[in-house]
């Protein structure tokens, strides 16, 4: 990564990212946006137990939605419902247990979910995984792109066709200002050549998931795709997976509640529909994908070709 997106990455965070930022943001907020009532809807929050992931389906649970947990820990999980439920009044709270880094069982469970539910509104693919060391899955895959890209990519298009079927169809993804410093890098998918940092595997990932999205929005145009960047939220995960960055910006850190309201505003307000399907958000609006001068755009054929791997690398793994 230059110097040059480096210091940028950083400038842009502390004057855009943080909790006072939100605040000064939130003033040119519409109130009745979120004020709606999603009784007959249905959504689907992967990571849904902690973080952004539960303030996000605690918000929607209280407007009248039903809510599909999608977790990774059933212990964990079943409390986060408890609260869910105990806060909101709203019973349609599910748990679903998944472990997105195992890559046959999302197709597994993406294929059943559909046979079992006849409609599905919302997805928000909000789970992620930053991995200190590199390590594989069972089918050999490097786990953090299992988790971030590659699952997202088979939940969503395995789900497809069910989103289709239902009114006013959404799929929203949790991405990170991390990105702006990554270029799409389609060679070395797997990280199986460099040293292997984590943190920036991870804003690798999170690029990839802006172009994901862009792709998908070109060929599904029933379908309302959007990608957000929350700021940056105190939450478990960051407290986790950087430490040294948690205990520094703690105080200027956003409440899970901050990070999540823009997710929220994509999965409920008639007016982020209005905007193209397909666009990053920042703060409830439409921002670039790319820090000024950095270098990080690339083709649309080099685009196409991450859709590509990664619709040949999900194929490999469907069951028949």
């Amino acid at each position: 990564m230059s110097l040059y997106r480096n210091s940028a990455w950083f400038l842009k965070g502390v004057t855009e990212f943080t909790r006072n930022a939100f605040l000064s943001a939130s003033k040119r907020f519409v109130e009745k946006d979120l004020e709606v009532s999603m009784a007959g809807r249905s959504f689907m929050i992967t990571g849904a137990n902690s973080g952004i992931g539960k303030a996000t389906a605690m918000a929607i649970a209280k407007k009248g939605g039903t809510i599909h947990m999608v977790c990774r820990n059933k212990d964990k999980a079943e409390e986060a419902r408890a609260d869910i439920v105990k806060e909101s009044g709203n019973k349609e709270v599910y748990v679903h247990i998944l472990d997105l880094s195992e890559t046959k069982k999302v197709w597994e469970f993406a294929e059943a979910f559909k046979r079992k539910y006849k409609a599905l509104n919302v997805l928000i693919n909000n789970a992620g995984a930053i991995m200190s060391q590199r390590d594989v899955n069972a089918e050999g895959l490097e786990k953090s792109f299992a988790t971030n890209v590659l699952a997202i990519y088979i939940l969503t298009k395995s789900l497809i066709p069910l989103l289709e079927k239902s009114a006013d169809p959404r799929v929203i993804t949790v991405s990170s200002g991390g990105m702006l410093v990554q270029k799409l890098r389609t060679g070395n998918l797997q990280h199986e050549r460099g040293r292997y940092d984590g943190t920036m595997v991870y804003a690798q990932h999170k690029r990839q998931q802006v172009v994901m999205t862009e792709q998908l929005a070109k060929t599904h145009a029933n379908i309302h795709f959007s990608v957000m960047h929350p700021g940056w939220v105190d939450t478990p995960a960051v407290a986790n997976a950087m430490p040294d960055f948690h205990t520094s910006m703690k105080e200027s850190l956003r409440t899970p509640e901050q990070g999540a309201d823009t997710v929220v505003w994509l999965a409920v307000s008639e007016a982020a529909t209005t905007n193209p399907s397909g666009r990053f958000y920042q703060d409830r609006k439409m921002v670039s994908a790319h820090l000024p001068l950095a270098w990080t755009h690339s083709s649309d054929l080099e685009e196409q070709k991450l859709l590509s791997l990664l619709e040949d690398l999900a194929k490999t793994f469907q069951p028949h």
